[in-house]
């Protein structure tokens, strides 16, 4: 009988350990090369780890929820094991075996223009997402006064519908900032001055701002759909579709109602009971993972890189105009779409005007102490999401090189991504700058701390409708407020405004990118 052992891989860049989240076989079980033996957990993603040997499954040599060294035995696989073997602990010291990391292409002379073009022979990412957030938002709050949910016979029929869908619903999910929140989505006719109005339309406007988001934010659903989020009180610009073709179907609405009662559930019995003594009250959660990972990158940007932040007004209501335009055209025809595209194209536009705001900070550059600054003639666009592990930023590889089409595509699989935990290391490597969409939870701006190998970050707030003053009338319009961090070693406070400007100057006029 020949026994191979597999060691703990290095399955990003010079990761030191990981957990072992789930094993997917167990001693006895035969596998193939490539089959899916577990999950662990590094300091970046959640991966599934494929066997490199056929055979069957001798040993577990690491329980669930340890977390041990790269290089260390995990599973023990034989070609002939006649008995089950029980895990055992990991060794002690385990050596470290790591894969040579690819050498980095060599650079190449630049253009004029800002971003380059790679080499035709260069490996580059499909533009897939990467999940992780730095600085983020998590699941989206229930308002805290609901319509009382009537249960209907349609009601009870969607939980008879997808029985096997209850125990997944209980898992939280992910909303990854992709998109701001419904009062984000404006209406047609609160995008036109008050004098542009007709009448006819201004008289069915019985309440501007639900009847124009109404109209703007039609999220795809059948009938049958819709008439029983209606009964349940949900919003389905909340719900996280699945359909075919996007639309949000009976099986997100159980998913959906089923989170937002354990949520409730949770919220009723969360105190703990006054009777026993505070220090028997306290719930110890180890930090670990990804979370571990981004506490320790947090404290080394706010720490080392001296923050500047500064915070625009913008006047948005031609950028959900547009917005409105794309979701209708034949085009984007089942692609999801939403402000996040324009603010994603408009710092993409902002960057090459002002090059600096896509760069790195290198320490002791050249061996002698002195710093240098790397301008990134390409742009690896950061969009912060948060998961159950913890806010990750997967990038989008050579953004600069997408259409508005592929754009969008390559946020919505990005989105995706994240939300299955699929994000992969190599996702959340190498991004330029980033993207957080606070307004995701209503929140109007804040001031996000730079992910680490960057020198700029946007904040994207909410869109609310507010009186603006536009040629000299109060009139209401959709406005959003941008929040940058900024790195005063390399970006002062001259350049950071004038990037700030331009990309509030393409929210304004999205024209401006056709120039």
């Amino acid at each position: 009988m020949t026994l191979k052992k597999f060691n703990l891989p290095d399955v990003g860049e010079g990761l030191t350990e990981a957990e072992i989240v789930s094993w997917k076989v167990k001693p006895g079980d035969t596998v193939a090369i490539n089959d899916v033996i577990c999950e662990i957990e590094t300091a970046k993603s959640l991966v599934e780890l494929p066997s490199p040997y056929a055979g069957t499954v001798a040993e577990l040599l690491v329980a669930e929820g340890i977390t041990v060294e790269v290089g260390t035995a995990i599973i023990g696989i034989s070609d002939n094991a006649p008995g089950v073997l029980k895990p055992t602990p990991a060794p002690a010291s385990p050596t470290a075996v790591q894969a040579p990391s690819a050498a980095p292409a060599a650079e190449q002379a630049f253009e004029a223009s800002m971003y380059g073009k790679l080499p035709a022979d260069a490996g580059t990412s499909d533009g897939g997402p990467a999940g992780g957030p730095l600085v983020g938002s998590g699941p989206k709050a229930d308002a805290v006064k609901r319509r009382p949910r009537k249960r209907p016979e349609g009601a009870t029929a969607v939980a008879a519908a997808a029985p096997g869908t209850a125990p997944a619903a209980v898992e939280p999910t992910v909303e990854p900032v992709v998109e701001p929140s419904a009062p984000a989505l404006p209406p047609v006719a609160a995008q036109q001055p008050a004098s542009q109005g007709t009448a006819s339309q201004a008289a069915g406007l019985t309440g501007l701002g639900a009847t124009v988001s109404g109209l703007v934010n039609r999220v795809l659903a059948k009938p049958p759909v819709r008439k029983i989020a209606r009964e349940l009180g949900i919003d389905l610009a909340d719900v996280v579709p699945t359909g075919a073709r996007g639309e949000v179907t009976r099986e997100d609405l159980v998913s959906y109602q089923s989170q937002r009662d354990a949520e409730v559930d949770q919220a009723d019995t969360f105190w703990g009971a006054s009777k026993k003594p505070q220090d028997q009250r306290v719930e110890r959660i180890p930090v670990k993972g990804v979370r571990k990972a981004t506490a320790k990158a947090m404290v080394e940007s706010a720490f080392t890189a001296p923050h500047v932040s500064i915070f625009v007004d913008v006047d948005a209501s031609r950028t959900m105009e547009f917005v409105k335009r794309l979701k209708a055209s034949r085009d984007f025809e089942g692609i999801k779409v939403s402000p996040l595209l324009i603010l994603s194209k408009a710092v993409i536009w902002a960057a090459a005007r002002n090059p600096s705001v896509n760069a790195t900070w290198v320490e002791n550059a050249d061996g002698n102490g002195n710093a240098e600054i790397h301008v990134k003639h390409y742009m690896n666009l950061g969009i912060a999401a948060a998961t159950p592990r913890g806010l990750m930023v997967p990038n989008i590889k050579d953004a600069q090189d997408l259409s508005l089409k592929e754009l969008a595509l390559a946020l919505n699989e990005l989105a995706s991504t994240a939300r299955a935990g699929k994000t992969q290391p190599a996702q959340m490597q190498g991004g330029s700058l980033t993207i957080t969409n606070v307004g995701a939870l209503g929140i109007d701006t804040g001031t996000p701390i730079i992910n680490p190998g960057e020198v700029a970050i946007v904040a994207f707030g909410t869109i609310k409708q507010k009186p603006w003053v536009l040629d000299g009338e109060v009139i209401p319009r959709w406005i959003t407020t941008l929040g940058g961090s900024f790195d005063h070693r390399v970006v002062d406070g001259d350049l950071s405004a004038r990037f700030m400007a331009d990309v509030a100057s393409i929210l304004e006029e999205p024209a401006l990118l056709l120039d």
